[in-house]
């Protein structure tokens, strides 16, 4: 039977509508016939007698009515209160033809025919219908098991998303938990409303439940944040509906469920920019973004795009990445975009392209970020951050740039690595240009880790907890800041449009977080439990791997915490630091650009980091490459 009832339910669109209407004709002058049998009081009473065939009338005048308001043109499995409205005006239009044909006809059609034959058909498509409903569900749900869900929060959003999963074929809302004292135990759409205290002490255990689904889309991050903190021991796995501004047309469907983004808890709640210092170096100007592929460089675009420049250069070394950002560019600017394949080494090539477009605001995102990789590769580390910043800056001086921002590290602070002392140096060639020139702006905006970039913690402990663990992490106690990619990079541009030369910024990072309570936390949302040290308990264990080559337990953004002072934006800092001439930094970057990855050269090198750079020392483990 259910194979059957598959099988069925599997044909064309068009022919179940024409299934369906045949069945209504055959079975409406039944109805009609019934309304006379009861009304007379006679089993073999005449059906509208004064018209030959009236029941085969009544039968297409029905079937018409229901055409006419498109009663049809419903999915039989997605019942709704649509539906219903759509079939009683279809009902209340047969029951006033009826009377027209009482009052126009010579046919006998008592005063509560129309009325008791309106009940019957409204009754025959209602159940009709609801019993295909039921079967079609039935033979699904034992072929496909439905996952139990509890939607947290019974508002209108969990009121929506409750009715959009109870016509769904994977998913079966059982109850609603809310933290309105007034709608706990009150019923919503056929559902219970529950504490959270109740919900976590025995209603997720006697549902069963599999997923939690967080149905508030308008709660702010500190107070989501909260709630998943509360729903934590009940070790489910937690997803969520987009904010309002995400959902499309202000509909909320299946499709829009997603699971709860770490990157979303961890970010702040973002504080409307500054207009003014959005626009000062971008609209209406040639704008060019060296490292224009990466994570930085990417939302950069992104963010530029929208304040209306005349002209985006993407500058990129690697060819899938300018490929990818030129082509999402071009879907979601109107702008024009030049993208140019090629290495921030080639200041010739810099120069040119500067000249040819007439470039006004240069963004250098171009680096190489990995800390262990870099100390593995240290000579290629040092040309590309600090000599690919001074040949890009160089090219940018010559051919009259207005604005250069250099996008740096808070691990250039007191660096322990190669990577981080690279990026200092980049900073120390910055400042020294601003001192000898006037014409181009140049800033320097130093912030820590940016959350879901290429190569952070993020998308590593998602892919590690895929494959069932472990969770690898240097040290229980290595501490980091993050930043959303879209929140840095608006407050990258705000920064360059406050420099007057030489400026080094600092982003307000927020709170550091513990690598180990990011890890946890991941766990919990994915519904797993950490497996702790000696304990069988747990699903996903947590492996301490030591700290790598050049890494520190904390960063810091203030290599001197006295000298900062504050800027018109909230979360941005001017720092003053230490300078170098550039007469001093000249020869030993010009050098920089001959040696290669010689023993000795690299001892050069290393010391010459260690001369400059405050705090760094070589950590023994750089190695010849």
């Amino acid at each position: 039977m259910k194979h059957t009832i598959l099988q069925l339910s599997s044909i064309s669109r068009r022919a179940k509508q024409t299934s369906l209407l045949l069945l209504d004709l055959l079975v409406f002058p039944i109805l009609f016939w019934m309304c006379y049998a009861i009304r007379l009081f006679d089993w073999e009473a005449e059906v509208m007698p004064g018209i030959a065939f009236g029941w085969a009338l009544v039968s297409v005048l029905s079937v018409l009515s229901l055409l006419l308001v498109g009663v049809y043109h419903f999915i039989v499995r997605a019942f709704s209160e649509l539906f219903i409205a759509k079939l009683a005006v279809a009902v209340s239009l047969m029951v006033v033809l009826l009377y027209i044909l009482a009052y126009t006809t010579s046919a006998f059609i008592p005063m509560s025919i129309p009325l008791m034959y309106g009940f019957f058909m409204f009754g025959w498509v209602w159940f009709s219908r609801a019993i295909i409903r039921f079967g079609v569900q039935s033979a699904l749900e034992s072929k496909k098991e439905k996952k139990r869900v509890a939607v947290y929060g019974a508002g209108h959003a969990g009121q929506q998303i409750a009715a959009a999963l109870l016509r769904s074929d994977e998913h079966v809302p059982l109850f609603f938990v809310d933290d309105k004292r007034a709608l706990q135990g009150q019923i919503i759409g056929g559902l219970k409303v529950y504490s959270i205290q109740e919900a976590l002490a025995r209603a997720l255990k006697k549902y069963e439940i599999d997923e939690i689904l967080i149905a508030l889309p308008s709660v702010g991050r500190a107070r989501k944040s909260e709630i998943i903190h509360r729903l934590e021991p009940a070790h489910l796995k937690i997803t969520e509906l987009p904010s309002v501004t995400q959902l499309v047309d202000g509909e909320i469907k299946i499709a829009d469920i997603r699971e709860v983004d770490i990157i979303d808890l961890l970010g702040r709640d973002p504080i409307p920019p500054i207009e003014a210092l959005l626009v000062k170096n971008i609209r209406d100007k040639v704008v060019m973004v060296t490292g224009a592929g990466g994570s930085i460089g990417s939302e950069l675009c992104r963010q530029i795009v929208k304040n209306q420049p005349k002209q985006l250069i993407i500058y990129e070394l690697t060819e899938f990445a300018l490929y990818s950002i030129d082509k999402e560019l071009r879907l979601s600017s109107t702008c024009d975009i030049v993208p140019i394949l090629g290495s921030v080494l080639e200041q010739g090539k810099l120069e040119r392209v500067i000249e040819q477009y007439g470039v006004q605001t240069v963004y250098h995102a171009a680096a190489y970020k990995h800390v262990p990789l870099v100390e593995c590769n240290p000579i290629a580390g040092l040309k590309n951050n600090a000599l690919g910043t001074a040949f890009s800056l160089n090219a940018a001086v010559k051919k009259g740039v207005e604005t250069f921002v250099l996008i740096s590290t808070d691990k250039a602070v007191r660096p322990t690595n190669v990577m981080g002392a690279s990026k200092r140096m980049a900073e120390l060639y910055c400042q020294a240009m601003a001192q000898v020139q006037q014409d181009t702006q140049i800033s320097i905006v130093r912030f820590g880790n940016v959350l879901g970039s290429s190569g952070s913690v993020v998308p590593l402990f998602k892919q590690q907890i895929r494959k069932g663990g472990p969770i690898t992490v240097t040290h229980p106690e290595v501490t980091r800041y993050f930043m959303t990619i879209p929140e840095a990079s608006q407050l990258v541009i705000q920064a360059g449009a406050l420099g007057t030369g030489g400026d080094v910024f600092l982003l307000d990072m927020g709170e550091p977080v513990r690598i180990q309570d990011l890890a946890r936390q991941m766990v919990a949302l994915s519904g797993l439990q950490v497996r702790e040290l000696g304990s069988a308990q747990g699903d996903i264990a947590i492996q301490y791997t030591g700290l790598r080559p050049g890494e520190k337990l904390y960063e810091e953004l203030l290599i001197d915490q006295e000298d900062t002072a504050v800027t018109e934006h909230s979360r941005i800092l001017r720092s003053f630091e230490k300078h170098v001439s550039l007469a001093e930094l000249q020869p030993i970057f010009e050098r920089l650009e001959q040696i290669r990855a010689t023993e000795q050269d690299i001892d050069w090198a290393l010391t010459q980091l260690e001369h400059y750079v405050d705090g760094y020392r070589r950590s023994g483990q750089v190695q010849v490459n």
